[in-house]
């Protein structure tokens, strides 16, 4: 990747569209441009211009911006052709741009350019890609706090107070005679207790941010013909697995994402678990065991009617063991019993009907309540480098506190904590970890 090549791309999704985009961007685009409008746009207005091939032959009319460098998203000069939105339209465009010197840019490269060049730090850049991947409104509003700084300003801080504490320490190392009351009397101890909770919060807020980028796996599972099929309809709001009396009905894994109080919540409906019957049943079963080994969390749909059998209990006891396990009693309709949420032997059970929908609110306010939600509107979306880069400060803050008495293991620590969280914003990033955080973007971005 050289960064003083000139880059083209198609900016909007394949396939047909009202507008399409083309974006370049480099350093001194004016005989691109020339080649391209047969004229210079006026800067930052959106201008009519025809799109001209090599012979000054129409390839489209449409609107041309220019964004002369400093002052663009790459923090180069850039070009973007808003054309009509069909495929061969658009390479035509695209074609032409390369003919003119441009090459095509890689996955990411115009939001890696932003990030090189000092327009975004890298949690922000990140975000972008999260914003575009969001799958519910609460995610995409989480995204839009991070690109727009509030993440990257809790880290800053962080850092900022690390720094404060860092000059502090190393300064009394070139007077060991009066150390550690030097240390007393700035209250180095009080203020690593202050950056230490600060640091909690943050982690706390980033594994919340987490949920919203990731979501939930959730496995129904149970015996057959106990409403697992219904149920998943129910929360999908639409008719995706068949159902039918028939035992068995379900042979084949059925994925759904669902939107659950702003959280993706990844349903996978399964074969009913009993002994098979045939080798197809045989195989969906061994493909339901092998989601449930993967999920975050199981929902065990047993019959209200026939109450929790023998075979329910065999099942749970397969069940692994640090897999959270919520009960749903289905199908309250037939018995006449209410919709309720309680807790038995610390498990949450859930008495529902998947038929009226009755008790489906109970269930959602139990799954976000199982994995911990709390939402509010203060989230930022995390990723899970991030996560790991915050507990990885984390543990070297608490080993700094426990050698407040050896300053050179104490600033140590310190230094170590500050390196890891500037991982997080791009402060310290190896040229590994960016190709691979840029090389999941889609080509355009």
């Amino acid at each position: 990747m050289n960064r003083n090549d000139t880059i083209a791309a198609i900016a909007t999704a394949s396939g047909r569209a009202g507008i399409g985009i083309v974006r370049i961007s480099g350093a001194g685009l004016a005989q691109l441009i020339s080649g391209l409008l047969g004229r210079q746009p006026s800067p930052r207005r959106a201008s009519l211009a025809d799109f001209l091939d090599a012979r000054g032959k129409l390839i489209d009319r449409g609107v041309a911006l220019y964004f002369p460098a400093p002052y663009s998203y790459t923090g180069e000069d850039v070009l973007e052709l808003h054309g009509h939105g069909g495929p061969v339209v658009m390479q035509l465009l695209l074609r032409r741009c390369l003919e003119l010197g441009a090459r095509l840019a890689e996955p990411g490269e115009f939001t890696r350019r932003a990030y090189l060049n000092d327009k975004l730090d890298l949690a922000q850049a990140e975000s972008v890609a999260d914003l575009i991947d969001a799958s519910t409104a609460e995610a995409a509003r989480s995204a839009a706090r991070s690109l727009q700084g509030a993440f990257s300003e809790r880290i800053t801080g962080l850092t900022r107070a690390l720094i404060e504490l860092r000059a502090l320490v190393e300064a009394t190392l070139d007077f060991p005679e009066e150390d550690i009351e030097i240390l007393k009397r700035a209250d180095a101890e009080g203020r690593l207790t202050a950056v230490c909770a600060e640091l909690a919060t943050v982690l706390e807020g980033s594994r919340q941010g987490s949920l919203l980028r990731e979501g939930m796996m959730i496995v129904l599972a149970g015996r057959p013909n106990v409403g697992k099929s219904s149920l998943l309809n129910r929360l999908a709001g639409e008719e995706l697995a068949i159902v039918t009396e028939i035992p068995g009905t379900t042979r084949d894994a059925i994925r759904q994402s669902v939107d659950i109080g702003g959280i993706p919540a990844h349903f996978v409906d399964t074969a009913g678990l009993r002994e098979p019957s045939d080798p197809v049943e045989r195989l969906g079963i061994n493909r339901t065991w092998a989601a449930i080994q993967q999920a975050d969390l199981v929902l065990l749909v047993m019959d209200a009617a026939q109450g929790e059998t023998p075979e329910d209990l065999a099942l749970l006891s397969r069940m692994p063991g640090k897999l959270t396990c919520v009960k749903v009693m289905n199908k309250t309709d037939l018995v006449g019993c209410p919709p309720v949420r309680k807790r038995t032997g610390g498990t949450v059970v859930v008495w529902l009907s998947a038929k009226t929908g009755g008790g489906i609110d109970l269930l959602r306010e139990a799954l976000l309540d199982t994995i911990g939600w709390h939402g509010g509107e203060g989230l930022y979306m995390a990723r899970e480098r991030h996560l790991h880069a915050l507990t990885t400060a984390q543990a070297h803050l608490e080993r700094a506190a426990q050698q407040t008495r050896h300053l050179e293991l104490f600033a140590e620590e310190l230094r170590l904590a500050q390196e890891v969280l500037g991982t997080i914003t791009g402060e310290y990033t190896p040229d590994d970890l960016l190709g691979e955080i840029f090389s999941r973007f889609c080509i355009g971005k």
